[in-house]
């Protein structure tokens, strides 16, 4: 499947007309601050790196998830790729915001010996992510779906380690 590198925050934005004027302008917030954080960064699709929280939102919105998980999926990467600290997000967007980042970025911190017990831990992990919000969940699943769709600027190796994971 090719990536739709044609995502942009405008439509995002008509995307999300379920959310209110307010959510809409929070969101956009968010995405300046996204965009921001990650200058400089780039995808090994040679794209920038805030493309990726845009497709990880877009495909949220699809899902129509609410103001605060769009809102944490483009932050999702921000605490541990950028000099960003959870107290930032806290101070810009709010706890339950920094909560949904904080519990993505911890999904991403496990350690494993192997690639069993990583799926198995990480199956757990999320399943007691699940019970404090789902939106994790969804927000962790629409990430790894973007991830797939850009396979294509990874070597044979690491598009077998991902999608085995």
């Amino acid at each position: 499947m090719a990536v739709n590198s044609a995502i942009s925050f405008s439509s995002l934005l008509k995307k999300v007309s379920y959310l209110s004027r307010s959510e809409k302008s929070g969101l956009k917030r968010a995405f300046e601050f996204c965009h921001t954080a990650h200058i400089g960064q780039f995808r090994k699709t040679g794209e920038p790196y805030f493309t990726h929280p845009l497709a990880v939102a877009d495909i949220c919105a699809d899902w129509q998830l609410d103001s605060e998980a769009l809102t944490a999926a483009l932050l999702h990467d921000t605490v541990e790729d950028t000099n960003i600290s959870l107290n930032q997000i806290s101070n810009k967007f709010g706890g339950v915001v920094t909560e949904l980042v904080d519990g993505l970025s911890k999904i991403d911190q496990l350690v494993f010996k192997n690639y069993e017990e990583a799926a198995a831990a990480n199956f757990r992990k999320m399943l007691l992510a699940t019970a404090a919000d789902i939106r994790v969940i969804l927000i962790k699943l629409a990430d790894r779906l973007h991830n797939m769709r850009t396979l294509d600027a990874l070597s044979k190796d690491q598009k077998k380690r991902i999608s085995k994971e």
